[in-house]
């Protein structure tokens, strides 16, 4: 239980990654990717060198992103989450997962061609989103692309009950997000709202992102 002291910013975090240890096998289960979030993993594919590397940031169990990236490229998975990442080595042998927070990854400069994030970011404090995406441009190489869920909506900080367990969630809205990713070094090439395949059909829609490096080819 956390702590009545911790800020609403810490008790997050604390809910996220128990939250996500409890519920691993049965999200890893129940996450899949639709029609739209195919497409857009297409056009980010498309835009990463055969045999790349790239990040899947908030990976979970491996399933079904980072599973889907290795039939491609060298897969590097980080999540906060200790059972997550133990399913992630089970089921995808062809990738390399490392437990980690988001808002402390330390890989060197230039470390990846590409960096994937599926419903990930909008589990972490906003106020640590424009650090996360700046640390993401630090870490690709030129002309790298991202492709990432963020919020559509303004939503400071939200406990609520998912898959059974209590969760967090944070983030602004869309046009903030887009700002800061153009403040950040990214040209954003394509965003649309997708509506999350494990909601009700009247749930958030999350903004998907796919933008590159400014100055890419």
């Amino acid at each position: 239980m956390a702590s009545e002291n911790a800020s609403p910013a810490q008790q997050g975090r604390r809910v996220v990654e128990s939250g996500y240890d409890s519920i691993g096998a049965k999200y890893a289960s129940e996450r899949r990717l639709g029609t739209r979030e195919i497409a857009l993993l297409r056009q980010f594919t498309d835009r990463v060198p055969a045999g790349g590397h790239v990040l899947d940031a908030g990976c979970g169990a491996g399933v079904p992103v980072a599973e889907w990236l290795s039939q491609s490229f060298a897969v590097t998975g980080v999540d906060i989450s200790a059972r997550q990442i133990e399913l992630a080595r089970e089921r995808v042998a062809g990738a390399r997962f490392v437990r980690a927070d988001m808002t402390d990854l330390d890989f060197p400069d230039g470390s990846f061609d590409g960096i994937c994030s599926f419903y990930a970011i909008i589990h972490v404090p906003r106020e640590a989103h424009e650090q996360i995406l700046t640390t993401f441009r630090r870490m690709l190489r030129p002309g790298g692309v991202v492709l990432l869920c963020l919020g559509a909506g303004d939503l400071k900080d939200d406990f609520d009950e998912f898959l059974g367990t209590p969760m967090y969630w944070s983030h602004y809205d869309a046009e903030t997000n887009l700002a800061m990713l153009r403040t950040a070094g990214f040209e954003v090439l394509h965003a649309e709202r997708v509506p999350d395949n494990l909601a009700a059909d009247d749930g958030p829609k999350h903004l998907f992102v796919l933008a590159r490096v400014k100055g890419g080819q």
